[in-house]
């Protein structure tokens, strides 16, 4: 008898179990995507957040709570995609939401809320010929399904960067010497190319040298920081382009590079003040060096593939928004990646510069923040998070096989920053 009445009490407390559950459900009112180690694929929930604001669907990016998770407002469409792109979620009723918002507010918690409510107008800076080599940013946003334009010189000198805001450097050298690619690949058909497709277009719009092109592009997107926008630059985009400021004026290039001698003591003529993120840097005159400057570090480095990483700093989400957004994550140890331009050495780096993740035992910056005027810019060392040590030729990341990768994150962090409600952010 005993045992019967107990079975129907548990049937009874079940069957109530049920309706709860039941009635949450289905007045569920929010959608949580975590962003912890609990996320089946990270890459692919930036592209969810960029889809709903698209729809005009309310984000919340919840900085520091369970790896920066994003907090939906409840939509048929947007639950569909995440379980046709494996994005994990939890469907969660207004008492849990405001009871997560709650503990967010709190001054002792070193989290904060912030609203997401315009999708950014993204533009790469790339070639249009075929190069032989991949892009990480551009990887990123095609796997994560977030649209972008192509641009180049052509519509950057024509005014076209107001249309945009957030601009991505594609792997560039904007001194004019082609990548200091010439001790290697001066006899390939894709260095010829690119040379000859170089000048042709510095001629087309006005200019003699690729160099005098290249610096006009730099200046054209330093204005484009001043008015407001996001530059988001890796690898050689980085330290070359501080370079072409700096240089301005002056001629660095050898004569195989733009057909005459440079100028004497080029390194007492650089001009500091121009640049966005590096001092007193000397440039590397050695047409048959692969590197440009004292900036980086990647041919003096010492460290060990299996011991390369670098640490992200820990920011204050209530007083310093935008470094902890671009740095969230659901890991604090980032494994390194090296490219033409792996790191930044820390004496070359001015004072209000914002180191957001460094090798320390190196003294080099890995991942660093700026800003100009009504704009910032964030510079990241390395070529591809996913391939330790990129080839010219090599093929191309497969971000399928690598769905949670931090290092790849903190490039889709840069891709949403844009799109924070801008009254929230104090800069």
């Amino acid at each position: 008898m005993m045992k019967m009445l107990h079975f129907k009490l548990s049937k009874k407390y079940f069957l109530t179990f049920l309706l709860v559950l039941s009635f949450l459900i289905s007045n569920a009112s929010y959608i949580l995507i975590p962003m912890d180690e609990n996320q089946t694929n990270h890459l692919k929930a930036y592209g969810i957040a960029f889809l709903s604001i698209q729809n005009e669907i309310k984000v919340n990016w919840l900085l520091n709570y369970k790896g920066g998770s994003f907090l939906i407002k409840s939509n048929d469409f947007i639950e569909k995609e995440c379980k046709i792109r494996n994005v994990s979620y939890n469907l969660i009723a207004d008492l849990q939401s405001n009871k997560i918002l709650n503990e967010i507010s709190r001054n002792e918690v070193n989290q904060e809320v912030i609203l997401l409510e315009k999708p950014p107008r993204i533009a790469i800076y790339s070639p249009k010929n075929k190069q032989p080599w991949d892009d990480a940013v551009t990887l990123a946003l095609t796997y994560a399904e977030i649209p972008y334009d192509v641009i180049y010189d052509e519509e950057v000198l024509n005014n076209l960067l107001p249309l945009y805001d957030w601009l991505h450097l594609h792997h560039e050298d904007f001194t004019g010497q082609y990548g200091k690619f010439y001790a290697s690949f001066k006899n390939a058909t894709w260095y010829k190319d690119q040379k000859r497709l170089a000048e042709k277009d510095a001629k087309k719009l006005g200019y003699s040298k690729v160099s005098q092109l290249k610096l006009a592009v730099t200046k054209k997107i330093k204005e484009f920081i001043q008015g407001g926008g996001f530059l988001f630059a890796m690898c050689s985009a980085t330290d070359s382009y501080d370079i072409a400021l700096a240089a301005e004026g002056i001629d660095i290039c050898q004569h195989m590079f733009d057909g005459d001698q440079i100028d004497n003591d080029i390194n007492e003529k650089l001009d500091y003040t121009k640049t966005l993120a590096f001092k007193n840097f000397n440039l590397i005159k050695n047409p048959n060096q692969y590197e440009f400057s004292s900036i980086d570090a990647t041919q003096s480095r010492k460290i060990k593939a299996n011991i390369d990483f670098f640490t992200l700093f820990d920011f204050s989400a209530k007083w310093d928004p935008i470094p902890t957004m671009l740095c969230q994550n659901h890991m604090q140890v980032i494994k390194g990646f090296m490219g033409q331009t792996t790191s930044f050495r820390n004496k070359h780096l001015k004072s209000d510069v914002i180191i957001m993740g460094e090798t320390k035992a190196a003294n080099e910056a890995r991942y660093i923040h700026g800003k100009l005027g009504n704009g910032t810019w964030t510079f990241y060392g390395g070529h591809d998070p996913e391939d330790y040590q990129h080839k010219i030729g090599d093929p191309k990341t497969d971000l399928s096989l690598h769905p949670n990768s931090p290092g790849y994150r903190l490039i889709l962090n840069n891709v949403l920053f844009p799109a924070a409600k801008k009254k929230k952010l104090k800069t």
